[in-house]
């Protein structure tokens, strides 16, 4: 790791009490609760401009971590690792990057992790990612790349000092064989070095806890953030619940029943997501991850239900 680089990383890592530089991991591990909030790469210069108002408007909560997604097969890597490390060099946040196996040989991963490293990033989120076909199509590994997450994790710690987090699914992941066999693959990707997971989006805080519970059973010790979808458009929410494999459970889409003005969605989708983060921050989760959509107001006017100020 290079000076430049290590100069460069400004709050992506902090000071822990015997002077080493802390990770997402050991901070989410050390018990303080975390907030962090999920971005996508822009399209154009419009969706450039809403991604900085809604860092922006975030920034003040001092979150724990903030991400940029990587698009599928690698559609977004320049854009993503570049709005990662001008996040890391230019705000007060601590960035996350994200990456893939997805279209990539294990050279052009190291190349991306070198690329993250000179950015000033030193945290990750090392995923298997989907097929282009989608999450539930056969996955076939890229020549000369890697086959699992598990890989990717072990590979970026022999790149560099990263603090590296993994997905996780309450629902299980839809070509998993059974939810244990699930919960295996997690606590597998802790055995190679994740030291932190974030979860794909659901609504019934019992399918969270359920998978703490297995992954408990498998013996590792794993801190395990929710991650959180605030409903404002029902199209959208659908699509986005059909690629990951997640339900909406009818209980939940009940509650849209006759609504069409889009202000009406909005409030009752904040009313459902506070609720899932009442029951999951009284139950003992870690902290709360938002999937933002590069929009800020639901998830601040969850916080302004939860009481959680700036």
């Amino acid at each position: 790791m290079d000076d430049a680089a290590t100069d460069a990383a400004g709050p992506a890592t902090v000071p822990g009490p015997d002077g080493s530089l802390r990770g997402i991991g050991e901070l989410v591990a050390a018990g303080e609760r975390s907030v962090s909030f999920e971005f996508m790469p822009p399209r154009d210069e419009a969706g450039a401009e809403q991604l900085w108002t809604a860092i922006s408007d975030l920034e003040p909560y001092q979150p724990t971590f903030v991400s940029v997604t990587y698009g599928a097969g690698g559609s977004t890597r320049d854009t993503t690792v570049q709005i990662t490390g001008r996040i890391a060099r230019e705000t007060s946040l601590r960035a996350l990057g994200h990456l893939t196996c997805v279209g990539h040989t294990r050279e052009e991963l190291v190349e991306i992790l070198r690329s993250y490293q000179h950015a000033g990033v030193r945290n990750l989120l090392a995923l298997r990612g989907d097929p282009k076909e989608g999450p539930t199509a056969p996955w076939t590994p890229t020549d000369g790349g890697l086959t699992y997450a598990r890989e990717l994790v072990e590979l970026a710690h022999e790149v560099g000092s990263f603090s590296v987090g993994v997905a996780a699914f309450p629902e299980g992941h839809p070509s998993a064989a059974s939810l244990d066999a699930d919960a295996k693959v997690l606590a597998d990707k802790a055995r190679a070095g994740a030291d932190f997971a974030v979860t794909q989006l659901f609504f019934r805080p019992e399918d969270y806890f359920g998978l703490l519970d297995r992954v408990a059973r498998q013996g590792v010790e794993l801190p395990i953030l929710p991650g959180i979808m605030p409903i404002t458009n029902l199209g959208s929410l659908r699509r986005m619940a059909e690629l990951s494999g997640a339900t909406v459970p009818p209980e939940v889409l009940a509650r849209f029943d006759g609504l069409t003005a889009p202000a009406d969605v909005r409030a009752v989708g904040v009313e459902v997501a506070t609720e899932l983060c009442e029951a999951l921050l009284t139950g003992g989760a870690p902290g709360l991850h938002f999937y933002t959509l590069n929009r800020s107001r639901a998830t601040l006017e969850i916080f302004e239900a939860l009481r959680i100020t700036a």
